[in-house]
């Protein structure tokens, strides 16, 4: 007798799509908040940012739904074309009246409708890419010459594509995600110690480099040195946060709602979202899937930690969005994508538990 259980139709791990739906919802509600005061005084009405965001939510949704349909081995063989794409897209930011310049960087295409941010089309390839590669090298992941060294040259690349731009959060995201990917595939600790050790004297060349970036570093270091419930916020009223609505929203949340509501909604729906996401990295069946699972729960949860320590004052301030939460089409229409990913992940998953 052949069980039943063979026929069942996969289902896909309602919890974590569940989470990232209060996440987004919760993003637009707080979106709708921050931008009241900036979209009343540019557009003549409160809502024009929110009815943005909920258009590039739509958008996300198609891409996510799409993702989700589609099996994840697709991605194996688009992953070269799809990263080389990506990095092609970053460069083109570079070229005089294609590029879009925003408070001294360059990191946007101008399509006219719409700001296309290369960089975050970046991130997802990265980690497709990798993933892949990842796979096929399964049994040299060790080697020092065939992995170790193209891994740190590729790494390189991007974080000067990124400098140049320049976008130091982006690339801190990118790199701690390659980096983490590298060293679940079974990298040698002696290769993850030497890049972690090569990453921090970077991060510290690059921000004697530059004098922004020395002055955020010595504000952190010591904060007195800087003189300067929800839709109660006074800070989106002074314009004292610069991006109240986008890379800066969470310090809007935590002054409208306070610390334990701020630890009841965002924070603990990461930590949901971080709990089954690596859940389903854990069970995927295969290591392709495991990788790539891998990647996009640690990319999402970073750049949520990254985003969140900044305006604790916990590292130097630097601008990542805060995922599924801050305004951006960019940021959210692949955040959503990728979660299409990820969930047609779990579909392939003995156990969603």
């Amino acid at each position: 007798m052949i069980s039943s259980h063979r026929f069942k139709k996969p289902k896909i791990d309602f919890i974590l799509a569940l989470t990232v739906f209060a996440l987004v919802g919760f993003g637009l509600m707080m979106v709708s908040s921050a931008s009241a005061v900036l979209s009343y005084e540019y557009f003549g009405h409160n809502n024009y940012y929110l009815y943005r965001q909920l258009m590039f939510c739509g958008v996300g949704i198609i891409g996510w739904i799409f993702a989700q349909s589609i099996d994840y081995h697709f991605w194996k063989k688009i992953a070269v074309p799809f990263f080389i794409v990506s990095i092609v897209l970053a460069l083109i930011v570079f070229i005089p009246h294609v590029g879009f310049n925003y408070g001294g960087a360059t990191r946007w295409i101008n399509l006219g409708f719409f700001l296309l941010q290369p960089s975050e089309i970046l991130k997802l390839s990265l980690i497709i890419f990798i993933a892949n590669w990842f796979e096929e090298k399964r049994k040299n992941i060790t080697s020092f010459k065939n992995i170790f060294v193209p891994f740190c040259l590729i790494i390189v690349a991007i974080g000067a594509i990124m400098m140049k731009q320049p976008d130091m959060g982006t690339f801190m995201v990118i790199a701690c995600t390659a980096f983490t990917m590298y060293f679940i595939a079974g990298a040698r600790p002696i290769h993850i110690g030497a890049m972690i050790g090569g990453g921090l004297a970077a991060i510290m060349l690059l921000i004697k480099a530059a004098p922004y970036r020395m002055s955020r570093f010595l504000v952190f270091l010591n904060p007195e040195s800087d003189p300067q419930g929800i839709g109660k916020s006074g800070q989106k009223y002074t314009g004292y946060i610069p991006e109240a609505a986008g890379d800066s929203i969470f310090a809007i949340i935590a002054e409208e709602l306070g610390f334990v509501k701020v630890i009841i909604f965002p924070v603990l729906l990461f930590v949901l979202f971080a709990w089954r996401g690596y859940r389903i990295a854990k069970n995927a069946s295969d290591f392709f899937g495991k990788l790539l699972a891998f990647g996009i729960t640690s990319w999402i949860i970073f750049q949520a930690f990254i985003n969140i320590a900044t305006m604790l004052s916990l590292i130097p301030l630097t601008g990542v969005p805060l995922p599924f939460i801050s305004y951006g089409g960019s940021s959210l229409i692949i955040n959503l994508t990728a979660i299409g990913v990820l969930l047609n992940i779990s579909k392939h998953q003995a156990d969603l538990g």
